[in-house]
């Protein structure tokens, strides 16, 4: 069998770019319908689904805020922020607790009129400290402690050359005759009074409590003198 190809070469060059033209077009139409597809369903999302959840939140946000407007004296009610813009006051506030173990090196008197401490309670309310202790000199040791107690002073930077009474309305209580973990006879007693703010307050600065004229005690310097209370001991006993 025999062909003769009578379609000249220019013609078949121009039919195989017409079949390719026809692909390229159909393939951008597609691809222009897919886009516009997608695009449309952009612009659904963005303004339709976007646009109710927005007005959604914005409902729910409003009715939120005025349960919360609801609640009474919210203003008082303690939040996170409000407390992160106190903290700086409730700094400059605290109370400069270490200073106890200076206070009562000053006012426990030595031996015989060893004071024992079992327990001590500060109160920064009504700035009232009670002591629960023993002492194994009987009623003298409380007298002499109870008398070292009101002659203490406090002095500190900025404060007079006498410094400030550091108790008042000092008073004893619940004495009574035990005996200690050793078998000793000991009286048992509690003692309270209320102490100056200056005392614990982070506003004092360089703050040592002075026993009458006779003791000091800071930080470098532990104890009072033994000849103090050892004066007052003699003439507590001998009134008892």
């Amino acid at each position: 069998m025999i062909e003769i190809n009578l379609v000249p070469d220019v013609k078949q060059e121009l039919i195989k770019a017409q079949q390719v033209r026809t692909k390229v077009i159909t393939g951008a139409i597609f691809v222009g319908i897919v886009s516009v597809g997608v695009v449309v369903l952009l612009a659904v999302y963005v303004f339709g689904v976007q646009t109710a959840r927005s007005l959604f939140a914005d409902g729910q946000i409003d009715s939120k805020s005025k349960t919360l407007l609801s609640v009474p004296d919210l203003s008082k009610t303690l939040t996170i922020q409000n407390q992160l813009t106190k903290i700086t006051t409730l700094n400059n506030d605290k109370k400069v607790n270490s200073r106890t173990f200076d206070l009562l090196t000053a006012i426990i008197p030595p031996a015989p009129n060893t004071i024992l401490i079992s327990d001590m309670t500060i109160d920064s309310t009504t700035n009232t400290i009670t002591i629960n202790g023993q002492a194994a000199n009987s009623y003298a040791a409380v007298e002499v402690f109870k008398k070292t107690i009101d002659g203490a002073y406090i002095k500190y930077t900025n404060s007079d050359n006498n410094g400030k009474k550091l108790a008042s309305n000092i008073s004893t209580s619940n004495t009574s005759y035990g005996e200690d973990s050793s078998g000793a006879k000991v009286l048992r007693f509690t003692i309270s009074f209320e102490y100056a703010p200056e005392l614990f307050s982070p506003k004092t600065k360089n703050v040592s409590i002075v026993v009458s004229t006779h003791g000091d005690v800071t930080d470098s310097h532990l104890g009072v003198p033994q000849s103090f209370f050892t004066d007052a001991a003699k003439d507590l006993t001998g009134s008892n």
